[in-house]
């Protein structure tokens, strides 16, 4: 079972309605794209749940004001808002979800949004035999372009919070939805205390081993 890690651009075209729709604004943005998937036996409709940045009720307002959205809901979860979405089946996300289909290629879930060169991108990793990840590679629409990053034998990996106690989960998530790995920060070591009952320096001291034991995790997954 082979992978491969891409990073797709476009142009011409947005790749779903949603891209449109949050472009309007600088207060949210989407960072990853959870689960896409067609509602089944409605060819008008697709299902998104996506993790979003920002100001949550600007993204409801502007999903409530969209004609190619018949549903929603957003709400914040680990730090991050989450927004399921139904939406109309147009843009590119349908012809590249056919292409995946076609070819049987599994997606490893989330895909990211990222920026490269100026350019806002999808990195995601497609799962499948080579020959049916080089056929779909080959028949990607015209405007979506493809960048190879890693290609190699699939082995998923553990979730690296897996090695954190309950009491380093607790803190870490406190501390990412507080905005403490923002730049700049937006919280501190005595504020992120004052929420969890613990001192400022044993938050201190927890947060170097959480980092500790992610940076290792991510180490050996590279390896």
């Amino acid at each position: 079972m082979r992978y491969a890690t891409v990073t797709l651009t476009w142009s011409g075209r947005e790749l779903t309605p949603i891209d449109e729709i949050f472009g309007r604004s600088d207060a949210v943005s989407v960072e990853a794209i959870r689960y896409v998937n067609p509602v089944h036996d409605d060819d008008e409709r697709y299902v998104e749940l996506l993790e979003l940045r920002g100001d949550l009720e600007r993204a409801r307002t502007l999903l409530a004001d969209s004609r190619d959205v018949f549903e929603y809901d957003v709400t914040r979860s680990d730090g991050h808002g989450l927004a399921y979405v139904q939406c109309r089946s147009v843009g590119l996300v349908d012809d590249l979800l056919s292409v995946l289909r076609e070819h049987e290629i599994i997606l490893d879930w989330p895909m990211r949004y990222i920026e490269t060169d100026g350019t806002r991108g999808l990195e995601i990793t497609a799962i499948g035999t080579s020959r049916a990840i080089q056929r779909a590679a080959a028949d990607l629409p015209d405007e979506i372009r493809l960048e190879l990053e890693r290609l190699g034998e699939y082995e998923p990996g553990p979730d690296p919070r897996a090695t954190l106690t309950e009491r380093q989960r607790e803190l870490f998530e406190v501390a990412v939805r507080e905005g403490y790995y923002e730049v700049p920060r937006e919280t501190t070591h005595r504020e992120l205390a004052a929420k969890i009952d613990l001192a400022p320096s044993t938050v201190g001291e927890h947060l170097q081993r959480i980092e500790s034991k992610l940076a290792a995790a991510y180490a050996g997954s590279m390896e």
